[in-house]
């Protein structure tokens, strides 16, 4: 019924309505033949319900004279009584004050009682009784569909409010969650590790006479420690305030021109872990997006981290990079013929989900499985990210 009485189809009823009248002048009156006033005011009442179809109260006040005329000179006056009356079930529907509503409906009971003036009791009777179909029912029909469309709007705010409060809910429960991950990371992890890059940092100063290799391993570790600690930093603050980082590129994006440089340097310190890393990286790649930048590099860290944990620091590895009609094809292989150093933990079961989840979010899907030799993970990041996919954000290699 709400579709049927839509504001904006209001013309299209109004032309079903003058089609209805019109085939009721040809067909029904057959025996009486319409006159020429009554096509006159038939005509003139078909012309107005389509010009006036969106001006309601004009429409009625057009109608009900036309009515008060054929009242006076027709013999048959339904079309004019039709008009009038549908005129008001319009008026009902949309009126924005209830006032107008019951003064437009004693407006046309008293056009429909001028025909009974001067007319035997009898004959008021029935035009009184008569008025439950002219102006009762149009009236009834009319404020059952306003009611039913005011209900309807009450139950889609309170639908409406009630998705806002869950979202609220929800928004409420993740800070929560941000805050309590953010106090775990800030208070433990990150004392950790702060701690174990100064220890490596005094032991730099105070072993004075160390192998060359040893230094080097030393300075290494150290900056790897360093740049850990940014990293967790960066994501406390995400985490702390999501709203207050998110223009921050350095937390989910990568400059397009500094991605080769950022990718070759992952693979050195692959290599310097003992791994044998083969790249083929496509010059392309300083094409990219920043955010398909940042996948790219993060993809990569992650896959030569586990490289090192599942097939030892001495296996082989091949890093592929392509980029071909926009998409990114992305691959690490490794042959599985390494040994896992006792030193190196094995991995929690997040590194490949975290993966797979930064792949979808940039519509792509992430393959991971062994081969016969190894083991493989590869990806294709198609060309248009999905509108509806979030900003990444940088959570580092797990």
């Amino acid at each position: 019924m709400g579709r049927l009485f839509d504001a904006r189809d209001t013309l299209a009823r109004m032309l079903l309505l003058d089609l209805s009248g019109l085939g009721y002048l040809l067909f029904a009156t057959q025996e009486r033949p319409p006159t020429a006033a009554q096509w006159l005011l038939a005509l003139a009442a078909f012309a107005v319900a389509l010009a006036l179809h969106r001006r309601f109260l004009a429409n009625l006040l057009t109608q009900s004279a036309l009515l008060a005329v054929a009242l006076h000179l027709l013999d048959d006056t339904t079309i004019n009584q039709v008009g009038a009356s549908y005129a008001l079930l319009e008026l009902t529907m949309w009126a924005r004050s209830p006032r107008l509503i019951w003064l437009a409906a004693g407006l046309v009971a008293v056009v429909d009682l001028t025909d009974s003036i001067g007319d035997p009791p009898a004959r008021v009777a029935s035009g009184l009784f008569g008025l439950t179909v002219q102006v009762g029912l149009p009236l009834l029909l009319g404020l059952v569909i306003r009611t039913t469309r005011e209900l309807g709007r009450q139950a889609e705010e309170r639908a409406a409010a009630e998705r806002r409060r869950h979202e609220s809910e929800r928004r409420a429960d993740r800070a929560d969650e941000r805050s309590a991950i953010a106090r775990e990371l800030h208070d433990v992890v990150a004392h950790h590790v702060a701690s174990m890059v100064l220890r490596v940092g005094v032991a730099r100063h105070v072993l004075t006479d160390l192998d060359p290799r040893v230094s080097a391993v030393f300075d290494d570790v150290h900056a790897t420690g360093t740049s850990a600690l940014t990293d967790l930093r960066r994501l406390v603050a995400v985490l702390r305030d999501p709203e207050g980082v998110r223009g921050d590129a350095a937390l989910t994006a990568i400059e397009p021109t500094a991605l080769p440089a950022a990718l070759d340097a992952a693979v050195d310190r692959a290599r310097q872990a003992g791994i044998t890393v083969e790249a083929d990286v496509d010059a392309a790649v300083g094409t990219l997006d920043a955010v398909r930048g940042m996948a790219v590099l993060r993809l990569t860290q992650e896959a030569l981290t586990n490289v090192a944990k599942h097939a030892g620091t001495s296996a082989r590895a091949r890093l592929t990079v392509a980029v071909r009609d926009g998409a990114v094809h992305w691959e690490v292989y490794d042959d599985g013929r390494g040994q896992v150093p006792a030193a190196v933990p094995s991995a929690g079961g997040h590194g490949i989900t975290g993966m797979r989840e930064r792949v979808e979010v940039l519509g792509g899907e992430l393959r991971a499985g062994p081969t016969d030799a190894g083991w493989r993970v590869a990806t294709v990041l198609p060309a248009t990210v999905p509108s509806s996919a979030p900003q990444q954000r940088d959570a580092g290699p797990a």
